[in-house]
């Protein structure tokens, strides 16, 4: 894959060590509600600080707008980075001029700084040189693990990397190396799973896939709009009338590219969708005009188990159905358990992201038997588009430096 430097390649003793993490995490009353980044975050800010470099934090949270907002300081999050460092963590009311010069100055070897919020200053997100020169004047290093902001052209995750020696820190590094294995350099057969509401969303993210899968499996409500593509009539389902030429154009793709594309061909219709409602199996050309489809069904599922058995590597994108409520969960239950199994007999690498599909794994128990499962979001899927990332091409080109 293109070539980035690591940790392994930084002699960071008693150095001054700036680490690009995203820390925005959700918040409820002063409080993290969801420990997930600073767990990923962390490793990278430990080993820096055991190898006795002076580590210095840098995040971004919320949307202050390049204003100084109270209730958008970082401050909050020091305890819970200090646990999962195991650390001591100083705190800077800001992220440059004197406050942050004299807290970095006052480091000693292996001690763990965290700067405000990045985005009090308009120039972070514009990108700005001055301000990420301002960054740069605090460190000797650069080292970026925030991969969650990585398509986010701005000062801290990409015009500071030519600014200073820069490396991947683990959590990027994983991220790149799995992302590369899954879709740049895959083992093949290839197959990937795109489920979710709205096609509209999701059409880069398809038209890429289509050109590069052997099998392209569409779930969720999504896959109601290429049903109807193909004049299959699908009641009340919720489906995206505007997006009908959309999905038969990608249909007619996947014939040019060779490439499977895998439908529901049962599904689970309900006349109202809440927890419980009265249900029934039915195939996808039997669906009542009363009726809308909520779920795949079981011979789907058998048909993407087949499909399954000779896949080498599988990329997963959005759920199968409305797994969020029971009893529309079972498809993507069902197959998130087949590919966990595979996962762990050694005959898959598994790579999994976007904020439903970890809500869903994490529902269906299986996200730590995955090979990886990606938190990052909005960069996960413009990666799946097959986009450049400035964070990630901003490490790449200043390799030398």
């Amino acid at each position: 894959m293109a070539d980035f430097r690591t940790l392994d390649d930084l002699d960071v003793r008693g150095k001054r060590v700036l680490v690009r993490a995203d820390l925005n995490v959700p918040m409820k009353d002063g409080a993290v509600t969801d420990l997930s980044r600073i767990e990923r975050q962390a490793p990278t800010i430990r080993e820096l600080a055991e190898k006795g470099a002076r580590v210095i934090v840098l995040s971004h949270f919320d949307r202050p707008k390049g204003k100084r907002v109270p209730t958008m300081s970082l401050k909050p999050v020091v305890p819970e980075l200090a646990k999962a460092a195991g650390r001591t963590v100083a705190f800077a009311d800001d992220c440059i001029g004197a406050a942050a010069e004299n807290a970095v100055a006052a480091l000693k070897d292996g001690e763990v700084l965290l700067l405000e919020n990045t985005r009090f200053h308009a120039g972070e997100e514009a990108g700005e040189r001055d301000f990420a020169q301002s960054l740069a004047k605090l460190g000797d290093f650069f080292v970026n693990d925030a991969f969650s902001a990585a398509h986010r052209a701005h000062a801290s995750t990409t015009t500071l990397a030519y600014l200073l020696p820069s490396a991947a820190g683990r959590s990027m590094q994983a991220e790149l190396e799995h992302l590369h294995k899954a879709l740049a350099d895959p083992e093949r057969p290839l197959l990937a799973v795109v489920g979710g509401a709205k096609v509209s969303t999701k059409i880069a993210l398809l038209e890429n896939l289509v050109a590069r899968v052997e099998t392209l499996v569409i779930g969720g409500a999504m896959a109601n709009t290429f049903l109807a593509a193909q004049g299959i009539a699908i009641g009340k389902s919720l489906c995206e009338n505007d997006q009908i030429e959309t999905a038969a154009r990608i249909l007619h793709k996947a014939t040019e590219t060779g490439a499977v594309l895998l439908l529901p061909t049962d599904a689970v219709v309900a006349k109202e969708f809440k927890a419980h409602a009265a249900h029934r199996t039915v195939d996808v050309h039997e669906v009542g005009a009363d009726e809308m489809i909520l779920d795949v069904g079981p011979a789907t599922i058998a048909e993407f188990e087949k499909r399954l058995h000779t896949t080498r590597t599988l990329v997963w994108n959005g759920p199968f159905g409305a797994f969020e409520t029971a009893p529309f969960d079972a498809g993507t239950v069902a197959a998130a358990k087949l590919v966990a199994q595979r996962t762990k007999s050694g005959d898959l690498l598994s790579v999994a992201g976007g904020g439903d599909t970890v809500a869903a794994l994490n529902h269906a128990g299986v996200a730590d038997d995955f090979t990886y499962v990606s938190t990052a979001g909005g960069a996960f899927l413009e990666w799946l588009e097959g986009q450049e990332l400035p964070g990630v091409a901003a490490l790449m080109e200043s390799k030398g430096s």
